[in-house]
């Protein structure tokens, strides 16, 4: 009997366990009637937003990382699954994960993100790994902290210069992030602890391949950013398309520069959410999505964050954020709660620019909040404060809190291990 209950409840599947899917299912809550699973193929929702302070050796990766069970634990009514969708059925309704198993679903939510985009070079992805994962981040920490390692025991000094040249792909905010990371981490953390080396004169380059770094931002506050930058000790390098990487380095512009670390945050692809549905995507993969997030000419199809392409107020499409992520997903988590237990119409989706922020450095950083500027410390607090709260969990935003008071008064990082190779 008590089967025959839950079949009649309304199966509402969920792809991805980020912002989005995350938040969309705990908007779905206990409601009555209503059954939610979540399948992702990690068991963990990541805060990608600090992920390149775990592959700088400032976080410790558990710190931006919990299990998505734990997180949903009092949803009595969503089961979690650990797996990979394989293939999406839109006329049966049904999702079909990798090694076996089908989901039969009355409304599907797909919430996937987005991966690195290489522009027709998939062959450079071996040289300079992007940031979406904690295999990425640590991949990149051991790159990192192995670089200083070869250049302290280099046989001669171009090895060495090739060792401590760090080549950060794209003015983004994560290449600014990454790169200011990285130079903090040569001229702070290090300085002091090698004898054949001085990780101070580590060169840290900044290629971007526009006429600026931080675009979205105005150009005031890409400014100071790269201001800022340079205070650090980081080369940027601007109007410097990328042509080729290699084991040896980058090739930008003509120029070949001999690097022994290169970091990729140039671009994005999103998600195979489009072919799984069928549908016409844009260059980035993205679906588009009507105002209430529901994918054209498709029953019950949902489709958010970084996989979807939605016009904002001013007719640009939505950039790929953790805030439009996390708003779509509480949106869709009350209008389908609305839409199922009351038959209500929701409204269309609005979209609240929370601030466009990037940090630089220690006590340097850039926000953008409609009309308001900020820069330096003002902008470094507000920075903090908005990513601690955004952190999951009360234990997470506790122990970052720490860390970074701790690495603010001593300059120090607490995550440098090498793990041995598993070769």
């Amino acid at each position: 009997m008590a089967s025959e209950v839950v079949n009649r409840d309304h199966h509402v599947v969920i792809v991805g366990g980020g912002f989005d899917g995350l938040a969309t299912a705990q908007g779905l809550g206990n409601a009555p009637g209503i059954r939610v699973t979540l399948v992702d193929r990690r068991n963990h929702h990541l805060f990608q937003p600090l992920l390149y302070q775990v592959a700088t050796a400032v976080l410790s990766p558990g710190e931006v990382a919990q299990p998505i069970r734990s997180i949903l634990r009092k949803h009595r009514r969503t089961t979690v699954l650990l797996g990979e969708v394989r293939a999406v059925d839109p006329a049966g309704r049904t999702v079909t994960l990798t090694g076996g198993g089908e989901l039969a679903y009355d409304t599907l939510v797909i919430a996937t993100g987005a991966t690195h985009s290489y522009f027709g070079h998939p062959e450079w992805a071996k040289f300079a790994p992007g940031l979406k994962t904690l295999d990425d981040a640590r991949r990149i920490r051991r790159s990192v902290l192995q670089a200083f390692e070869d250049a302290e025991r280099a046989l001669s000094e171009e090895e060495r210069r090739r060792c401590l040249t760090f080549a950060i792909i794209g003015g983004g905010p994560t290449g600014v992030e990454m790169a200011g990371a990285i130079a903090g981490l040569a001229r702070q953390a290090l300085v002091g602890e090698f004898r054949n080396i001085r990780p101070e004169e580590a060169r840290v380059l900044l290629i971007e391949a526009g006429p600026r770094i931080l675009a979205p931002f105005p150009e005031t506050l890409s400014s100071y950013a790269e201001r800022a930058l340079a205070r650090l000790g980081v080369t940027v390098m601007t109007g410097r398309p990328v042509e080729n990487i290699d084991a040896d380095g980058v090739t930008a512009a003509g120029e070949v520069i001999s690097a022994a670390t290169v970091i990729w945050g140039a671009g994005v692809q999103a998600s195979p959410a489009g072919r799984w549905l069928g549908v016409e995507t844009d260059r980035a993969g993205r679906v588009r999505v009507e105002p209430d997030l529901a994918v054209e000419g498709l029953a019950h199809v949902y489709v958010l964050g970084d996989a979807s392409l939605l016009a904002g107020e001013d007719r640009r499409p939505l950039p790929g954020l953790a805030q439009v992520a996390q708003q779509q997903g509480e949106y869709l988590g009350r209008a389908l709660r609305g839409q199922i237990l009351r038959a209500e119409t929701p409204p269309p989706f609005k979209f609240r620019n929370r601030g466009n922020l990037a940090v630089i450095g220690r006590k340097a950083a850039v926000v953008q909040w409609d009309s308001v500027q900020l820069k330096g410390f003002p902008a470094f607090a507000f920075w903090a404060v908005a990513h601690v709260y955004l952190l999951v969990g009360f234990q997470n935003r506790l122990i970052v809190s720490l860390r970074w008071l701790w690495a603010y008064l001593t300059k120090r990082r607490g995550s440098r291990i090498i793990p041995e190779s598993s070769s």
